[in-house]
């Protein structure tokens, strides 16, 4: 019980506490190293913002039953700064029942093509039939609730003149519903103080499927179960050699999900495909990808698996009771909980207390895990994902239906690649 017990506090503190200090005594060693070649040799590593870099970019996303926000979707793209001529936008409407394609036919973009894809396969399944249908350099992934601020294409292409980087991944952030209050602003700068860590490091190992981009040569088709499509093509990425970097002033926004479960629905979705991506993937936790390895085993491994070391920490806590140390940690976890109930009770009645939010969030983020959890062993995680509620609504005059400009191409056919996983890590 003791071995359990500090085996299972080794890990949640790895993970939360000692991993982030880890990379940043990392990431100073990496930084004076740097500085001091920058002194002697004049040699710098920074990334030129050059305007001149242009390369032809393919916008992919996938979209189902997005009526409600398509238009306002399309109006963005429409909005960035990145030469028209230059860019270009897929939309794979996947299996919609509602008017979302003819939303995205009535913006009348240039370089627009809208897919209709009749039977409903999920997004993985959209992506690798979009891809390959792409003519850009580099593609960009986002998804249909996806606000891309107007520099941010330019910004993420321009790391690409670096012929070692291989995936760029922008900041995700994120704003309230209205005068809803989340405790997710928080736990996102958590996750982008690692991603900007990791990336100074050269160990990043994950994007963000809000807005992330790729060379179109390195992507490979996400197998059919893959449910975090956004983490198994950066891995892919990674898996090939080539590095993946965080650029923070690449910035796109979302709202928050309209209700706490909602979002607990998503991170059990979520949780799922985690478990799932690690059959495609666990030649990266090899010891001979190096850092690659410490990464994925630290921010994602231990992280997925903190709910069972959650649990088996209390019971052994319980069972060695007697003993102070132990009795007070069970008490600790018992406090926990208590505050994750009254955070629960005052999120329902709209009020917040920052100390049981935090906790709050803290147990349900891991109850999802465990959930996720179970469904994967079950097999009952769908691959096709359920949006949350939009709270945008379509422009009051948009049409029904829209026959859209001779560049948009319509497709209704089922068929769609399955996709192959990852066959080998060869990580430098």
């Amino acid at each position: 019980m003791r071995l359990i017990f500090w085996t299972s506090l080794g890990v949640l503190l790895h993970t939360y506490l000692a991993y982030p200090l880890l990379l940043a005594a990392i990431g100073c060693v990496k930084q004076l190293k740097s500085d001091l070649g920058f002194g002697f040799n004049r040699r710098t590593r920074r990334t030129g913002n050059d305007e001149t870099a242009r390369p032809l970019v393919s916008i992919v996303f996938a979209a189902h039953d997005e009526e409600a926000v398509i238009a306002r979707k399309m109006s963005n793209c429409g909005s960035l700064s990145y030469p028209p001529d230059a860019l270009e936008v897929l939309v794979g409407c996947d299996g919609c029942t509602d008017a979302t394609a003819s939303y995205a036919r009535a913006s009348a973009l240039p370089n627009v093509t809208v897919y209709e894809f009749a039977d409903r396969a999920g997004k993985p399944a959209v992506l690798n039939n979009l891809v390959p249908l792409a003519r850009g350099e580099v593609v960009v992934f986002c998804d249909a609730n996806t606000e891309i601020e107007p520099g941010a294409i330019q910004t993420l292409v321009r790391h690409f003149r670096n012929p070692d980087v291989g995936c760029v991944c922008g900041e995700l952030r994120l704003r309230a519903n209205g005068d809803s209050r989340s405790c997710e602003p928080l736990y996102w700068r958590y996750e982008t103080l690692l991603k900007f860590l990791e990336s100074r490091s050269n160990m990043l190992i994950g994007a963000n499927g809000a807005l992330f981009a790729i060379r179109r040569s390195l992507f490979v088709p996400v197998p059919a179960d893959g449910i975090v499509e956004d983490l198994l093509i950066a891995l892919n990425v990674r898996a090939g050699g080539h590095r993946i970097v965080y650029e923070p002033d690449a910035v796109a926004w979302e709202e928050v999900a309209p209700s706490a479960s909602d979002e607990f629905t998503r991170r059990v979705r979520i949780g799922a495909g985690n478990f799932s991506a690690l059959r495609h993937t666990w030649r990266l936790l090899s010891p001979h990808a190096g850092l690659i390895a410490l990464a994925y085993w630290s921010h994602k491994i231990f992280r997925w698996f903190a709910p069972i070391a959650l649990i088996a920490m209390q019971i052994s806590a319980l069972a060695l009771a007697r003993d102070p140390l132990y009795g007070g940690a069970a008490a600790c976890c018992g406090v926990l909980l208590l505050l994750a109930w009254q955070g629960h009770r005052l999120a329902v009645r709209g009020q917040h207390w920052a100390p049981a939010a935090v906790a709050y969030y803290f147990v349900a983020m891991n109850a999802a895990l465990f959930l996720g959890l179970i469904a994967f062993l079950r097999g009952t995680q769908s691959i096709v994902w359920a949006r949350t509620p939009r709270v945008l609504l379509p422009p009051s005059d948009a049409p029904v239906a829209v026959a859209g400009p001779p560049a948009i191409g319509r497709r209704s056919d089922a068929a769609f690649t399955q996709g192959v996983p990852i066959e080998s890590a060869e990580v430098s």
